[in-house]
């Protein structure tokens, strides 16, 4: 990455910036003198709004784990039949992780390596388990096949959803447009996991 001069930034400004290096070199492999050069500003400049890069991995982490956190804390989640808020969890994890692309790749990558990839590797895990206790919900309705494990199903899902950061690429030319990417997703996945109706 290139230094770009800027004249003015914000603390959100920073947080992008410091996002795209972390995914492109690695949150270990990123030097506060990188984010300075990406940022182009000082590194003096970096620690007046912030104490270190673990500070800017927590801001960014947060802000992917308040995404789906909030999901889970939206009416269609929390209303109606299982299955139907298991689908509107589904279809608003795609969606999230579209709107919040970058943030979403740096959250998927943390390995537990410092504190902050610790917390946000436990929240995930914390988020995988109410999206499993909603399909486990969805089987006992009898609205989901009983002849796959909630837990594997509950991979899969997230397996599919997470894969999203790897391939899509919003504005290219031809590409699948974010509604299309998520109703893709709760089509694919729930042909498979509901009991088939004759």
């Amino acid at each position: 990455m290139t230094m770009v001069k800027r004249d003015t930034y914000t603390p959100e400004s920073l947080l992008a910036v410091a996002v795209e290096v972390f995914n492109e070199r690695g949150y270990d492999g990123t030097s506060m003198e990188h984010l300075s050069r990406a940022a182009g500003i000082s590194k003096s400049s970096i620690y007046h709004h912030v104490k270190g890069k673990e500070e800017l991995l927590r801001r960014a982490i947060s802000r992917a784990l308040d995404g789906l956190f909030g999901i889970l804390q939206e009416p269609g989640a929390r209303d109606g039949r299982a299955i139907e808020r298991l689908e509107h969890v589904t279809r608003r994890t795609a969606e999230v992780l579209m709107a919040e692309l970058p943030y979403v790749t740096l959250l998927l990558r943390v390995r537990g390596n410092t504190d902050t990839e610790r917390w946000a590797m436990e929240r995930r895990r914390e988020f995988d388990h109410q999206v499993a206790d909603l399909l486990k919900r969805a089987a006992a309705d009898g609205d989901l096949r009983t002849d796959v494990d909630a837990r594997l199903a509950t991979r899969l899902l997230f397996g599919m959803i997470n894969s999203i950061v790897e391939w899509y690429r919003p504005g290219r030319g031809g590409a699948a447009g974010a509604d299309e990417v998520a109703e893709a997703v709760v089509r694919t996945a729930f042909a498979g996991l509901r009991v088939p109706t004759n």
